[in-house]
């Protein structure tokens, strides 16, 4: 997808993408219109050459990068460090503050690309590193609670959970979440639903 502020470059662009061996599922003259294009065509590239990028653009960019991230280009003159900063944290891959030369479309789509796969893999990377730490907490939690509300060891706290995770077919941090929650409405249950191990 192509969204370029002026028809004539737009044109060009657009054929050298196409030579290129690109399909231009559509292109723009205003970001106005953008996020309707992106949920109606899925384009895999975002490409956008404007002379002065405003911030409704980034808001859009930032939308998409919530809800449906892919690489996303921008060319522009705008050369303010804290708008470009803004753009990058709005989900741009590579941001040009040089006017788009033909020439250069191919490496610069294929950085942006890669810089997009990158981050991608870094992002799931952070989120599952996060996951794991907060089901850590969790059952530390919860063992905490076993300990003090049984008078067991820690050792034995965890075991115990360990066999009630296994025996309900759930993770332990299933298990853990539901010790905490019972344990905070009724200490008593808490001990009960233990003690069924």
């Amino acid at each position: 997808m192509l969204v370029d502020d002026q028809p004539d470059r737009a044109a060009m662009v657009e054929s050298n993408l196409k030579a290129l061996g690109f399909e231009v599922v559509s292109v723009l003259s205003t970001a106005s219109g953008l996020l309707y294009q992106m949920q109606q065509l899925e384009p895999h590239v975002i490409m956008i050459d404007i002379e002065s990028p405003d911030r409704d653009i980034l808001e859009s960019l930032a939308l998409i990068n919530e809800h449906n991230p892919l690489p996303v280009v921008m060319f522009s003159n705008h050369e303010d460090p804290e708008f470009i900063q803004q753009a990058v944290r709005s989900g741009v891959s590579a941001y040009m503050t040089e006017t788009l030369n033909p020439a250069k479309v191919r490496p610069i789509l294929e950085i942006a690309i890669a810089q997009f796969e990158r981050f991608q893999t870094l992002r799931r990377e952070l989120d599952s590193t996060q996951r794991r730490l907060d089901a850590r907490e969790v059952i530390e939690k919860a063992k905490r609670l076993l300990m003090k509300q049984q008078n067991l060891s820690e050792e034995q706290a965890y075991k115990n959970m360990r066999t009630l995770a296994m025996n309900n077919s759930q993770s332990l941090a299933q298990i853990a979440e539901n010790i905490i929650a019972i344990m905070d409405s009724s200490p008593t249950e808490t001990s009960q639903y233990a003690s069924k191990i």
